[in-house]
């Protein structure tokens, strides 16, 4: 297997799982409901048989939605997942070396671990070019973000939080990211977002870049400080524009043949 079809697999393989989901309907069923299932189910319901929810329209409605959901969140586990990948075999990186966690304690006193999705440390880098320029955007990144001369010191790497979009409001969410982003500092690293699509809130923006989150999102023909795409090819030395432009035809199948199987009923 060629690198590039590797990284088409990696890439692709978890939104292919998508083609599997059924709805749940706010039940603790692991497998969700069959179209008969769900019938049986909102059979059983006065209220919902009376307005004929419980017709196989209904169902496909639900499946379709709740699988486009499915869709999003599996690419971006493909997202993840093929950065960590492209680091390691670029940069040379281990797998341990692209990934990091740290620990918290709850209120309760319990323990809890917390992780991102990628990490740079720039001593881990063994190629001396290579290594210079992540330290020099670095320094570019430093200023940009108009960080402390304390803080500017003890910075030794990057963490990153891959997202394909984020639009979401979810304060939860976006709350623990702004603990990361402090934890980020405190262990040396700078907390960066990086978004694959251009998909993403104004307001998250603004709140992320107010807590000194560098945010890269998809957009090519920028800046490696600003767009994920130039960060690759200038910096990483992997062009990803070049690879999802190529493998498209193949992505567009793959995705089509998904949707496909979620619209069916059955």
């Amino acid at each position: 297997m060629t690198q590039e079809e590797k990284y088409k697999e990696i890439f692709i393989a978890p939104i292919r799982e998508s083609a599997c989901y059924l709805p749940k309907f706010g039940h603790n069923k692991t497998s969700g409901f069959s179209l008969t299932e769900f019938q049986n189910l909102y059979g059983k319901d006065l209220f919902y048989r009376w307005l004929g929810l419980d017709t196989p329209l209904m169902y496909s409605a639900h499946k379709l939605a709740g699988g486009i959901t499915s869709i999003y969140r599996q690419i971006g586990i493909g997202c993840e997942r093929l950065v960590r990948e492209i680091f390691m075999d670029t940069l040379g990186l281990s797998s341990s070396d692209v990934q990091w966690s740290y620990t918290i304690e709850n209120g309760d006193g319990k323990k809890r671990v917390l992780s991102l999705d990628g990490r740079i440390v720039f001593d881990a880098i063994q190629n001396q070019s290579q290594k210079k320029r992540f330290l020099e955007w670095k320094n570019d990144v430093l200023d940009y973000l108009k960080l402390s001369e304390s803080i500017k010191k003890i910075i030794n790497g990057v963490v990153f939080e891959v997202r394909q979009g984020y639009k979401s409001k979810d304060s939860k969410r976006q709350n623990a990211d702004i603990a990361n982003a402090t934890n980020s500092y405190i262990n040396g690293y700078i907390p960066c977002l990086m978004v694959m699509s251009s998909q993403i809130d104004d307001t998250i923006v603004s709140r992320y870049s107010h807590s000194k989150w560098l945010i890269l999102q998809g957009y090519v023909n920028e800046t490696p400080i600003t767009s994920t795409y130039d960060f690759y090819k200038d910096i990483v030395g992997f062009d990803l524009a070049t690879f999802m432009e190529n493998n498209q035809a193949y992505f567009k199948n793959e995705v089509y043949r998904v949707l496909k199987i979620l619209s069916e009923s059955q």
